[in-house]
């Protein structure tokens, strides 16, 4: 009994926090694409897209082998359309 109250109370903790994990937007003025999509969380997340300048942009979560960076919250779909997944940041 006692380790099924443990995990209900680590499930409920991991629950709330998770949700309220604020997800960095990107800069809209450094990248070349503006487009967005609805993630399986039903949360809107920035499609990938080019810098500017080349360089790695604010909530970036990966850089696809395209060149584009992705600020994708799940690993699976991360750089669909885009040849795959180059590297992938924490």
């Amino acid at each position: 009994m006692k380790y099924i109250t443990l995990l209900l109370i680590a499930l409920f903790t991991t629950t709330v926090f998770a949700k309220n994990v604020p997800y960095a937007n990107p800069d809209e003025k450094t990248l070349v694409e503006h487009h967005h999509y609805r993630n399986v969380n039903g949360r809107t997340v920035h499609s990938p897209a080019h810098t500017k300048n080349g360089k790695r942009p604010h909530g970036a979560s990966a850089k696809c082998r395209d060149g584009s960076y992705s600020f994708s919250k799940h690993h699976r779909g991360t750089c669909s359309h885009h040849h795959g997944v180059a590297a992938w940041y924490k």
